[in-house]
């Protein structure tokens, strides 16, 4: 079995540690953890490793966060993955810090790279794994949190975020979303 599991983010150094790229964040991890090594590709950096007998497909999309669907539908496109053996990791100011959601389907919740790969594709029905960051902002601030840099308290806390997002994901390729869904709750 094969699978994509697509990080969300922004390239370039100013966007590092911020978070609007905890996708990325997460899919490093999982590199990391399954002893993989980033090279560029078409539309993105691109990881190949192994979790119990899955092929996964890491993407870091080099499009920025709003065009991700771009290069989304290329690689599932190119790999021949379907739909439903695809994974997008991304950001989301409606959960708490630290509070993950995996869902099979679902609107783009005012997510700006969701809707746009939720427009490329022309369907709400892939699956998506939600890393909760807070709306800890003043109004009309969104944008500058969003972007902003972790603060020294979410920072000592994400390591633990991230490693429980890559158990997530593990659990999606190999006992599937229904199931997973319970160890993104825990």
């Amino acid at each position: 079995m094969k699978y994509l599991i697509t990080g969300l983010g922004n390239i370039g150094y100013e966007y590092e540690n911020t978070r609007h790229n905890v996708g990325f964040d997460v899919v490093n991890l999982l590199c990391r953890q399954l002893e993989g090594s980033w090279h560029d590709d078409h539309h993105g950096e691109l990881a190949e490793v192994r979790h119990k007998g899955r092929t996964l497909i890491l993407l870091k999309p080099n499009t920025y966060m709003n065009l991700s669907g771009k290069a989304l539908r290329y690689w599932l496109q190119k790999e021949k993955i379907p739909t439903e053996n695809s994974l997008v990791v991304c950001d989301d100011l409606n959960l708490d810090f630290g509070k993950l959601r995996l869902r099979a389907k679902g609107s783009d919740g005012g997510h700006n790279g969701l809707k746009n790969i939720q427009d490329v594709l022309g369907t709400d029905v892939y699956p998506r794994l939600r890393v909760g960051i807070g709306s800890d902002f003043s109004r009309g601030k969104q944008v500058n949190f969003v972007l902003g840099k972790w603060s020294p308290d979410e920072a000592a806390e994400l390591p633990n975020i991230l490693e429980k997002s890559a158990e997530t994901i593990k659990a999606f390729v190999t006992i599937g979303i229904d199931r997973a869904m319970n160890v993104a709750a825990k």
